[in-house]
């Protein structure tokens, strides 16, 4: 009897081309990863590629104490008297390095974006995992309503891109440091007075945080939430101001959204404007991406006073609502299915079609026609195209689109068989 075979760790998935559950499937990944990329890059945004492991004390800082990701969903470890991290989200390691390079001083107007891995020690559910994927952005050096106007114009977009038609878009403030601070004894007060109706955890947190409170899913049909004091009614001038242009613009740029005012995200962080994305299809774990502003956070961790907004988008999540929706994950735009004798051809017609852009799979398996077409399929090739000893003499072949069940007679010229394939975009 052989040794027992070895598995991913609890928590931690695959994305593969095929044999996964189909949000895991690499081809919805690389569409996720493609759009954004050209939606982020087209508003001015660089990527940036940061450490997996940061000191522990840099998200005790930035995240906050209090919160269940420092105080419980960690990944800590020591190595030579050192306290490290996995980290948990990205917008702490990305201040830390635009500290650490002097750019909060230099040159403090930055727009980065980057793709990576995650860790939280949870218990894994649905769509938690204790390895999950992040695409986050942080915009730098503006103070200004209209960054957060054009960042959630811009996760609008990102959404219509990629085709998620069940989105909404939930938008809330916590104001600055002077409304926070009247909101945080009033929650207190309303907390105290209906402590009886609240989780044990919100009974801790009522004490520490009491923002957080308004965050809880367990105490969701309370009454204590239902009458929970809103912040508008401390919000200050300058605060009231900031989120009434930020709404105005979002108006007239006809970005659909709604007013949430239990939002409040859950890290400390946050001042000022907050959003949240959610997905139909989800159940309780229902948010796709979550953001707002941070104008205090890298002062907070050694910098020089610099405002900033971003967020970070699950990409697990999106994958599955990609899968939900029935959308196609990308093929190749062509899979070329040779025949005896016709494979050098193939592989030089694979590089003419390549050469205008599009992606091309030539089947060298030398397996029977059937079987090369049925791996077409599984493939999700846009089109096929048959080589053989009839092809090769003629000049020409039969391009069969797969999703439509119609073909075209094509020369066999990487330009005119690139120009058919657009044809039937």
């Amino acid at each position: 009897m052989g040794a027992a075979s070895v598995k991913a760790a609890k928590g931690m998935k695959d994305v593969l081309p095929t044999g996964v559950e189909e949000h895991f499937l690499t081809g919805f990944w690389d569409k996720i990863i493609q759009v954004s990329t050209s939606v982020l890059e087209g508003h001015g945004f660089r990527r940036v590629l940061l450490p997996a492991v940061e000191e522990t004390r840099l998200f005790a800082r930035g995240i906050g104490e209090d919160t269940d990701i420092v105080g419980k969903e960690m990944f800590t470890f020591e190595r030579s008297g050192d306290s490290l991290t996995l980290r948990p989200e990205g917008t702490a390691g990305a201040v830390r390095a635009f500290i650490e390079h002097n750019l909060d001083r230099i040159d403090p107007v930055q727009r980065w974006w980057y793709f990576g891995p995650m860790f939280r020690a949870e218990r894994p559910q649905a769509d938690r995992y204790r390895q999950f994927y992040q695409i986050g952005a942080e915009f730098f050096g503006v103070a200004s309503p209209y960054a957060d106007v054009e960042l959630l114009l811009l996760l609008y977009q990102w959404c219509q891109k990629l085709g998620l038609d069940s989105v909404q878009v939930g938008i809330n403030t916590v104001g600055d440091d002077e409304s926070r601070k009247a909101y945080r004894d009033r929650l207190q007060a309303h907390w105290q007075a209906h402590q009886g109706e609240l989780c044990d955890n919100c009974k801790r947190r009522m004490h520490t945080n009491p923002l957080r409170v308004l965050d809880c899913k367990a105490d969701l049909a309370s009454e204590a939430l239902k009458t929970a004091p809103d912040i508008m009614e401390v919000l200050s001038d300058a605060s009231r101001k900031h989120f009434e242009v930020v709404i105005s613009e979002l108006e007239a740029l006809e970005v659909p959204h709604e007013r949430d005012p239990r939002l409040v995200r859950g890290l400390d962080y946050y001042t000022g404007t907050v959003f949240e994305l959610t997905a139909k299809g989800l159940g309780a774990q229902n948010a796709i991406l979550g953001g707002g502003r941070y104008d205090n956070l890298v002062e907070d961790l050694g910098g020089s006073p610099v405002p900033a907004i971003g967020f970070a988008a699950g990409v697990e999540r999106i994958a599955r609502v990609l899968a939900q929706q029935k959308t196609r994950h990308p093929g190749p735009d062509l899979y070329i299915m040779p025949m005896p004798g016709a494979h050098r051809r193939a592989l030089q017609l694979a590089d003419e079609v390549r050469s205008f852009g599009m992606q091309v799979e030539v089947d060298v398996s030398e397996g029977r026609l059937k079987k090369q077409m049925k791996r077409a399929d599984r493939q999700n090739a846009k089109a096929a195209l048959v080589l053989g000893e009839d092809e090769l003499v003629n000049g020409r072949a039969k391009l069969k689109y797969l999703d439509k069940s119609v073909e075209n007679d094509v020369e066999l010229h990487g330009k005119a068989i690139c120009l058919a394939l657009k044809e039937m975009v």
